[in-house]
């Protein structure tokens, strides 16, 4: 009995997927040449005009919006889960606005009531140490974020890169800014957005030679693969602060790409090589710009650029 209810089953499955596949040529023409339309849920062949399919199921929602705006004023769920919240936006929060569904002020006795409910709401999010750590170090990579003004992306990858972190413990002993401040600075290189440990460390409540050794400790532990930072990646961001035009972006690139074949890259600071072709491209434009005015704006010394720019000349075959 069962093997026969079995043989039905397959035989339905088989004579469903036969239908699906037949679904895909006209049966008037045999062309395949079909085309859906979504307003009307019909499935129409654009040789001979036969209407193959109606009356399909629409899996989207019954609204229509034809802007962002209203897409978001009509859409019933809410927002997606991300991994920069310790509860991934999953709890609920109890908004501070004293006002109930219709917009009317409620009374001074569920004013308090509410006061004490979210003030429990607050507290229970976090139910240990783990939640609470979490929940610190992902508010401090957004502020830090925020003020670096890298883009969600990068966020939601710092986030990830400290769960794994915690995860593994490798927060014990170590300054949950520290730790934090690294997963960011990780982050920027991974999605290639790359921020100096000088501009990091400015942002940050740690000092320079901390995120750079705690950096170092978490991306071994953990096996992120990080490429050496190309220097082609800060020349838009240094000629912008400069007002550069953009003849001297694309004679600094020239200049990274042909010195960089020559192997001059080799154990220079990303930084400090940009901003020397960044310096020579502005001469070379007759957009001349100081060795100091560069220098503030690629947070290095004077003394790099000179160094990396008389490099860079030589390689180029320009004297003088």
């Amino acid at each position: 009995m069962t093997r026969s209810t079995r043989q039905r089953e397959r035989t339905r499955e088989t004579d469903e997927t036969e239908d699906q596949e037949e679904v895909r040529a006209c049966p008037e023409c045999n062309s395949d040449n079909l085309v859906k339309d979504s307003d009307r849920g019909e499935l129409i062949c654009e040789d001979c005009g036969l209407v193959v399919e109606e009356e399909k199921i629409d899996p989207g929602p019954e609204w229509r919006a034809f802007n962002h705006q209203e897409r978001q004023e009509k859409s019933r769920v809410g927002a997606p889960t991300t991994q920069t919240m310790h509860d991934k936006g999953l709890t609920t929060t109890i908004d501070w606005k004293d006002k109930d569904a219709y917009g009317r002020s409620i009374s001074s006795k569920k004013r308090s009531q509410m006061h004490r409910l979210r003030k429990w709401q607050e507290r229970i999010r976090t139910k240990d140490a783990g939640e609470r750590n979490l929940q610190f170090a992902l508010s401090e990579i957004d502020r830090m974020a925020s003020a670096l003004g890298v883009p969600r992306s990068v966020r939601e990858v710092a986030s990830v890169i400290y769960r794994r972190a915690l995860k593994e413990d490798l927060i014990r002993g170590r300054s949950i800014e520290g730790v934090a401040t690294s997963a960011l600075y990780a982050a920027c290189r991974k999605e290639g957005i790359p921020r100096s440990l000088e501009e990091i460390s400015e942002v940050s409540r740690v000092e320079r030679k901390e995120i750079g050794r705690t950096y170092r400790y978490i991306s071994q532990e953990l096996g992120l693969e990080m490429r050496p930072v190309d220097p082609k990646k800060y020349v838009p961001r240094f000629c912008s602060e400069l007002e550069l035009s953009e003849e001297v972006q694309t004679k600094a690139n020239e200049i990274i790409e042909k010195t960089a074949e020559e192997g001059l890259l080799s154990g220079k600071s990303p930084t400090g090589y940009a901003a020397a072709a960044i310096y020579a491209a502005s001469l070379l434009c007759n957009e001349k710009k100081t060795q100091r005015e560069v220098a503030d704006v690629a947070q290095v010394t004077e003394v790099t650029i000179r160094n990396r720019y008389q490099e860079q000349i030589e390689a180029m075959g320009i004297h003088g």
